[in-house]
C-alpha cells in the first residue's frame, strides 16, 4: 500500500467514525507532492481557518526579509519601529520576537477580537505596553501578538501589508495563490469549510481568545489581516514548508540557522517546557521522546497542524473543520510519514 493509500484510508476512517467531518492531507518528500488527501465534505480547493498555523507561514516572511537584507535577526525592533522602543523594550530584536520572548503576550488594553482588524490601534497598543519580562529573558507564547509584531516590522521595512507579502514573496512564486491567505477575499468566502465545536468551548481566559467556531466563522474576522492565523488548503500549507527545505525560500545555511534550539525554558504563559528555533516549536507533535527534534512547524488551535522536517526532506499539513481540545488527528497522520 502507498503512502498516499494509507493516509486516505486513516483520514477517511476518521471521518466515518464522527472523529472528523472534513479534512485535507498533503505530504511533500524532496521536491515532490506524494500525498495529497480529502475526506469528508472537503475539496482539494477548500479553505480551512487554521488558527495559529499561520505562524509558521508569518515566520517564513520574517526570515526572507532577513534574507533580503531588510534587517537581522539581532536588528532591535526600535531601531525600524521607533515607537515600540517605550518602556523597557528598546533592547528587544527580531530574534525575541521569533522565539517568544518579547515579552508582549497579551494585548494590552483590552480588546477583544472584532478590535484585531484595526491595525494601527493593535500596534499602537504593543507599542506602548510594558513588557511582563526583560526581552530575552524568558519565553511566553505571543499568541496573537506575534503577527502584528512580525507584521510591522515587515510593514516598517517594505511599506507593504503582510497579506501583500504573503501574495508577492510567498503565494505567486510557489503557485499557491488562492491558498495561503492572511484575510481571505470577500469573493473566496464561500470556498471555507464551516468550522464547528466539537464539544463545548471552554471560557477564554484573561487576553485569550479560545479557538471557536464562532470566532473562524466570522466572515469580519476572516477577512482582517491578522498574520497571528490565517487560511489555508493543507496543499498551500505544505509546500511553503516544502519550499523552506528545498531553497525556494531560504539558503540552506539559514535553514540551519532558523531550524536549530534558539531558546530553551519553561512558557511563562501556559508552564509548558518550550523548545523553540527562530520561529518555530521544535520536534513533531506526538513524536517519540527518543525522536530527535529535528522538525519544525506551528500547530493551530482546533487540530490543523504543519511543519517540516530538514533530516527526512518532508514536509506535512493537515487542515480541518471540526475544531477539537487535542492534536489526536494530527498525529495519527503525521505518525504515517517515515
Amino acid at each position: 500500500m502507498t503512502l498516499q493509500q494509507r493516509v486516505q484510508e486513516a483520514a477517511d476512517e476518521l471521518v466515518a467514525s464522527g472523529a472528523e467531518t472534513g479534512l485535507q492531507v498533503a505530504v511533500h518528500h524532496r521536491g515532490s507532492r506524494v500525498v495529497d488527501v480529502v475526506a469528508g465534505g472537503a475539496a482539494p480547493e477548500t479553505l480551512f481557518f487554521s488558527f495559529s498555523a499561520a505562524k509558521g507561514v508569518t515566520s517564513a516572511i520574517a526570515h526572507l526579509l532577513v534574507g533580503r537584507g531588510l534587517l537581522g535577526y539581532d536588528t532591535p525592533v526600535a531601531e525600524v519601529w521607533p515607537e515600540f522602543g517605550a518602556r523597557g523594550k528598546e533592547t528587544a530584536t527580531l530574534r525575541h520576537v521569533l522565539t517568544h520572548t518579547a515579552g508582549v503576550p497579551a494585548l494590552p488594553g483590552g480588546p477583544g477580537p472584532a478590535d484585531l482588524a484595526d491595525w494601527p490601534r493593535v500596534c499602537a497598543a504593543i507599542a506602548g505596553a510594558e513588557p511582563q519580562w526583560q526581552p530575552g529573558s524568558r519565553t511566553g507564547y505571543h499568541s496573537y501578538t506575534f503577527g502584528f509584531l512580525v507584521g510591522e516590522i515587515a510593514r516598517r521595512v517594505t511599506g507593504q501589508p503582510m497579506r501583500r507579502l504573503l501574495h508577492e514573496w510567498i503565494a505567486e512564486p510557489l503557485g499557491i495563490a488562492g491558498e495561503v491567505y492572511f484575510g481571505v477575499p470577500a469573493g473566496d468566502l464561500n470556498r471555507l469549510a464551516r468550522l464547528e465545536d466539537a464539544g463545548a468551548v471552554p471560557p477564554p481566559q484573561s487576553w485569550e481568545w479560545r479557538p471557536s467556531a464562532a470566532l473562524g466563522n466570522d466572515p469580519g474576522f476572516l477577512r482582517a489581516d491578522i498574520p497571528s492565523v490565517g487560511t489555508f488548503t493543507a496543499r498551500g500549507l505544505a509546500t511553503v514548508y516544502a519550499a523552506m527545505l528545498d531553497g525556494r525560500l531560504v539558503t540552506a545555511d539559514r535553514l540551519a540557522e532558523l531550524s536549530r534550539v534558539a531558546f530553551e525554558g519553561t512558557d511563562a504563559v501556559f508552564g509548558n517546557p518550550a523548545r523553540l528555533a527562530l520561529g518555530y516549536p521544535l520536534g513533531r507533535i506526538g513524536a517519540p521522546a527518543e525522536e530527535a527534534p529535528t522538525a519544525f512547524g506551528w500547530p493551530g488551535g482546533g487540530g490543523s497542524y504543519a511543519f517540516a522536517d530538514p533530516a527526512t526532506g518532508t514536509s506535512f499539513a493537515v487542515t480541518k473543520n471540526r475544531l477539537t481540545p487535542d492534536f489526536a488527528t494530527a498525529q495519527r497522520l503525521s505518525g504515517l510519514v517515515p
